[in-house]
């Protein structure tokens, strides 16, 4: 059975994105259903995978990342309105035995991803 993993890498201080809120959510059509929310850990990664078992399934999903908080808890002095808050990655899972591992790098002004092993 497949899983979907995360973990955030902090490019403006070179370290991994640790304690950085993530939240998933299923997308059906208009309907935006809450499934997780987990925190990364020391090393930039989530304790357990996202999502996994029998919610494990095809479908469009989003993991939201609160960057913003993690620079504003860092320190960072980030605009009152941030270029980058809430990092929302829309991404689909069309085989169900597969792992799907989303990587995010960041930095206050920019950030990156793509479908990782």
């Amino acid at each position: 059975m497949g899983y979907l993993t995360t973990h955030v890498l902090d490019s403006a201080h070179g370290c991994p994105g640790a304690n950085i809120p993530v939240v998933l959510y299923r997308i059906d059509g208009e309907r935006r259903e809450r499934l997780q929310q987990t925190l990364t850990n020391d090393d930039g990664r989530c304790d357990q995978p996202v999502l996994e078992g029998d919610d494990f399934k095809r479908g469009v999903y989003e993991l939201v990342f609160s960057v913003g908080e993690y620079y504003r808890q860092r320190g960072v002095e980030l605009p009152v309105t941030p270029f980058l808050d809430d990092v929302v990655l829309r991404f689909g899972i069309d085989d169900e035995a597969e792992h799907y591992h989303v990587p995010l790098l960041i930095s206050p002004y920019s950030y990156s991803t793509y479908r990782g092993s």
